[in-house]
């Protein structure tokens, strides 16, 4: 299984980017998916989260200017990101929860990261 991250940048402050990250390979079902993000000498944050029935949960300080959604028959998860802060620049990585078969409680994947910096 292999996850493939896009979408990442420089952009200014009040601006906007759109991340993307599709899954391929041997997969019977995903589970949650979701974005993280690890700035440099930091630990790695939940950022957003969705699951396979489309419920979401947000870092609260990206709630309201953050968007997670997915595309199940792509296999893809999204986040659209408005309002960007120069406190939002970081290394943005995507995870996905996947079953590979009917036995299988599913394993947790993750992209290359993404790099999101923000201009003040």
């Amino acid at each position: 299984v292999q996850l493939q991250a896009s979408g990442g940048g420089l952009v200014q402050a009040g601006g906007s980017l759109r991340l993307s990250c599709t899954a391929s390979g041997s997969i019977l079902s995903i589970r949650h998916m979701g974005w993280y993000r690890q700035a440099p000498g930091k630990q790695r944050d939940l950022v957003a989260s969705v699951t396979s029935g489309g419920a979401t949960n947000y870092l609260a300080s990206v709630k309201g200017r953050f968007t997670i959604s997915r595309d199940n028959a792509k296999k893809t998860v999204y986040l659209q990101m408005n309002s960007l802060n120069p406190e939002d620049t970081s290394v943005y990585y995507c995870n996905a929860n996947v079953r590979q078969w009917s036995g299988d409680w599913g394993m947790d994947y993750w992209g290359k990261g993404t790099q999101v910096t923000v201009s003040s």
